[in-house]
């Protein structure tokens, strides 16, 4: 069923995907838990993960802890939604983000990935191929773990953006001091190294110092930055979450 799922187009896996997500929703109907993503209540949130979290994805529109963050982040604290346009890059994009986005943004919105076939544009963000100054924001969420060579990725990012642009970097901290080790290739040393199969590290809270290298300044906004205590366990901004990093020239 997956496999025939996703051979279907976007525009047969939109409806297909509503109705899931309908029928998962009837479960949590209540006023528990709210959603600042759709903006929708619920009793609670569904538990998810390779290690299930409890209480952690919505179950009206699928966001996890940390896209309810970037949320509150992008509306309080960005000029995204001020109407004036602008050029947003989306690095592998979120189901639960990119239609909103998309909604706000118009052709402005560019979604890119490496290896997802639904996106706008084919895109290698160690490589990106567009000019100097392209885009007023950038948006990668829990990539670069998955890149070879992050500070690459990381320095066409600052080249691509405006002088007076914005990116918000996110990538999972479990460390205190960044790992890596690119003799570790086979996807069982991946998995006991750094966690997935799939990764390439584990940043630690260095993390913005890798940024910063690449020309960028960071400013790091916490969970309690953006709500009080009451609204982070009504929104379930657990430790999940993470933090935002924006990034600015």
């Amino acid at each position: 069923m997956n496999t025939f799922f996703a051979k279907l187009p976007p525009v047969a896996q939109k409806p297909i995907r509503q109705i899931g997500q309908w029928v998962r929703s009837l479960a949590y109907r209540g006023h528990g838990r709210y959603c600042p993503v759709c903006n929708r209540a619920s009793r609670r949130f569904r538990p998810t993960g390779i290690i299930p979290r409890p209480d952690a994805q919505c179950a009206h529109c699928g966001s996890l802890e940390r896209h309810r963050l970037l949320w509150l982040y992008l509306t309080q604290h960005t000029n995204l939604f001020d109407g004036q346009p602008k050029k947003l890059l989306h690095v592998a994009p979120e189901v639960c983000l990119e239609p909103r986005l998309h909604q706000q943004l118009g052709d402005g919105y560019l979604t890119a990935d490496l290896f997802d076939p639904h996106v706008m544009v084919k895109m290698d963000i160690t490589d990106i191929q567009y000019p100097d100054h392209t885009f007023d924001a950038i948006y990668c969420s829990h990539v670069l773990e998955h890149v070879p060579d992050d500070r690459k990725a990381m320095q066409e990012f600052y080249r691509v953006l405006k002088p007076n642009g914005w990116a918000i970097l996110l990538v999972p901290i479990t460390l205190e001091k960044t790992y890596e080790d690119p003799t570790i290739t086979t996807p069982a040393g991946r998995l006991k190294a750094f966690g997935q199969t799939d990764h390439v590290r584990r940043y630690g809270r260095d993390y913005p110092d890798r940024l910063c290298e690449a020309g960028f300044h960071v400013h790091i906004t916490t969970p309690a930055d953006l709500a009080t205590a009451d609204e982070i366990q009504h929104m379930g901004l657990s430790p999940a979450s993470g933090e935002i990093y924006t990034c600015t020239k």
